[in-house]
């Protein structure tokens, strides 16, 4: 039986794990409003998907309020409603402790910690009004499991606590039958590594290889679509964060 399409808003989707996501909801004919701070890039990224009908482009940076009720709103009028919001923007900026600046500071503050906030307040209050919905969080497999190889504490810091941020929410909003989860990916295959790294890459994950896009999009559309699990923050990331290997 064919379901009713779904309105998802994804926020990062203009390359890498956003790009797949808004491609995987797009093929079973769902609704994509996708979002990146640059309009052309959002222009390009609809044009490498066919430049469907179905996917709006919302430019601006998450890390501003009025941004996160735009999402919403130009999902409304376009859709309908918003079924699923995916906190996908993010930077990984990894170094030792003492090396980061002010600026990296501020910058994954402003992408990873107030890009979840912000949409997802605009999101919440809309889903509660329905009393339905789903919010899903890219979140790091290096939050769950710290590894020596690769200094990281800023991410760790800042995904770590959206990790124990989705179970809290997940609880403040299950009466609203709204589910929060949270995916977790190892090192995937995305222009922010270049291919002469994926052999150090490689060895950080016990499966030997680093995931696709493709298998963080799958675990994602797993969670759009399940209607008794929440809480949860799901590892794709080929035993990563199992513990020391």
């Amino acid at each position: 039986m064919k379901t009713q399409p779904k309105t998802v808003v994804i926020t990062g989707a203009s390359s890498g794990i956003g790009l797949a996501l808004a491609g995987a909801f797009l093929a079973r004919g769902d609704h994509v409003v996708g979002n990146a701070r640059n309009a052309e890039r959002l222009q390009q990224a609809a044009q490498s998907l066919g430049s469907p009908d179905n996917f709006i482009g919302v430019a601006g940076d998450v890390a501003d309020p009025a941004v996160g009720e735009a999402l919403v709103q130009r999902a409304v009028e376009r859709f309908g409603q918003v079924d699923v919001l995916v906190n996908n923007a993010g930077i990984f900026v990894p170094k030792a402790f003492v090396d980061y600046t002010p600026q990296d500071v501020e910058a994954l503050v402003n992408t990873n910690l107030l890009g979840f906030v912000y949409p997802s307040q605009a999101a919440a209050r809309h889903m509660i009004g329905r009393k339905s919905g789903r919010i899903i969080n890219i979140t790091a497999s290096i939050a769950l499991q710290p590894n020596q190889a690769v200094a990281a504490l800023l991410p760790v810091l800042i995904k770590g606590g959206i990790n124990q941020a989705t179970k809290a929410l997940a609880l403040e909003l299950a009466p609203h039958n709204i589910q929060v989860n949270a995916v977790a990916p190892g090192i995937v295959d995305t222009p922010m590594y270049t291919p002469d790294l994926h052999g150090f890459l490689n060895t950080l994950q016990p499966a030997g290889r680093i995931a696709t896009t493709q298998e963080i999009a799958d675990a994602v559309l797993y969670l759009s679509d399940a209607a008794f699990t929440t809480g949860i923050v799901l590892p794709v990331d080929g035993g990563m964060s199992s513990g020391k290997w």
